[in-house]
């Protein structure tokens, strides 16, 4: 049965608002009265042609079948796409100090609200949601920071330095890693230019992983380790809130020293994370890293996984109570189902493979669907299984939109 003109009605307004697009905006870019579009969108008028449906998913940057086909609507939905990695890319090339305000900044709180909001989505695994909102976050963090006088700057280039990571940790994960290196050194002369540890601290990281990405990795760990040693004298006086910071420096060092194939480095850069785990407690503030135990305990997998050790990977993994990893937010539990599948296919398992992969998918589509890493899975997958596995494969590649 075709599609309804009000099913295709509701995608229209969902790309619509997923673009941040205002009614007459977008009905004056498509040259139709905003009464149309109403219309339209309510399914009161069908868009019966297929020039008209064209010139909308034009407009939307998408294909004119997600608006006509309900599988196309539906892996669509679940995927970021080119058009939200460069709208993000865009939001970076703006400079609001340049041009005269013609708006009151926001609110610093609001600001801050808004930033928690997105990073909840992050850890929830809702790119979509991210990409969605952290390109006007963007722009009004930056507003706000130049705005803020001296006694409120700090909690404002904080919201502008979370925007910054946010945005560099997007576009690594969707590999733009050119443009994430932009965004987390932004991160790190904001922080630089406020007397703040935490903020510090959280841009390092942001910059540790671009470097990495771009294979700069002994300058990744320089720079983890410089952090490391310019905060250690302060974590004891206020580990509440800068011990499990401390301790993720730890944790990005370990991995990029996995990537250099330094076990020793890897290993003892674990073992200081093992130890700061141990000194959290159920209060400290873990600032959106959700660090502690079972977060170290997967970052030592997948420090294994990169060390192509991926039989000493699936062992240590396997030590690690199901309790615990269940705690972890969802963008962290499918990270690590992404490490058990490459392990697991480095061993040959290529069944637990797919059933580790699938099993990310349940926790967090967006991270199988919409990640090129996971595309890359699949694709390997894809060549190496058979009968009930390669079936399981072929329909997580479909909902992906990876050629089978």
């Amino acid at each position: 049965m075709p599609d309804t003109a009000g099913e295709i009605g509701k995608r229209v307004r969902y790309w619509r608002l997923r673009r941040n697009l205002g009614r007459k905006q977008f009905a004056d870019m498509i040259g139709r009265s905003t009464s149309w579009l109403d219309k339209v969108e309510s399914g009161e008028r069908s868009l019966a042609r297929i020039p008209v449906i064209e010139l909308v998913a034009d407009a939307l940057a998408i294909d004119p079948s997600v608006l006509t086909d309900a599988p196309a609507a539906a892996r669509a939905a679940d995927r970021v796409d080119a058009a939200e990695v460069s709208a993000i890319r865009a939001a970076l090339g703006r400079y609001p100090g340049l041009a005269a305000a013609d708006t009151k900044p926001a609110g610093v709180a609001q600001l801050a609200r808004q930033a928690d909001y997105i990073e909840h989505a992050w850890t929830s695994s809702h790119f979509t949601t991210v990409a969605q909102h952290l390109p006007k976050l963007l722009e009004a963090a930056q507003r706000a920071a130049l705005a803020a006088p001296p006694a409120g700057q700090v909690d404002a280039y904080r919201v502008l330095i979370a925007a910054y990571r946010l945005a560099s940790s997007m576009l690594l994960k969707f590999e733009s890693h050119d443009v994430a290196w932009l965004a987390a050194d932004r991160a790190m002369h904001t922080a630089l230019a406020v007397d703040d540890t935490w903020s510090q601290a959280r841009a390092t990281r942001s910059v540790a992983r671009a470097m990495s990405a771009a294979r700069q990795r002994t300058e990744a760990v320089e720079t983890l380790l410089s952090m490391s040693d310019r905060m250690r004298p302060e974590v004891p006086k206020h580990p509440t809130s800068l011990l499990s910071l401390h301790g993720m420096l730890h944790l990005a060092a370990a991995i990029t020293a996995a990537e250099q194939e330094d076990t020793s480095l890897a290993l003892s850069m674990h073992q200081e994370a093992t130890q700061a785990a141990e000194r959290m407690e159920r209060h400290y503030d873990t600032h959106h890293t959700h660090f502690g135990r079972a977060n170290v305990a997967i970052h030592r997998v997948a420090a294994l996984v990169r060390l192509y050790e991926a039989g000493a990977a699936l062992n240590f993994a396997a030590t690690i109570p199901s309790s615990a990893l269940n705690e972890l937010p969802p963008e962290r539990r499918a990270n690590h189902l992404l490490d058990l599948t490459e392990a697991n296919a480095r061993c040959g398992n290529f069944v637990e493979a797919t059933r580790a992969l699938a099993q990310a998918e349940r926790t967090a589509p967006q991270e199988v669907r919409s990640r090129p890493l996971a595309h890359g899975l699949l694709r390997m997958l894809l060549s190496n299984t058979t009968g009930e596995p390669a079936r399981m494969v072929k329909q997580m590649a479909e909902r992906a939109g990876v050629p089978a």
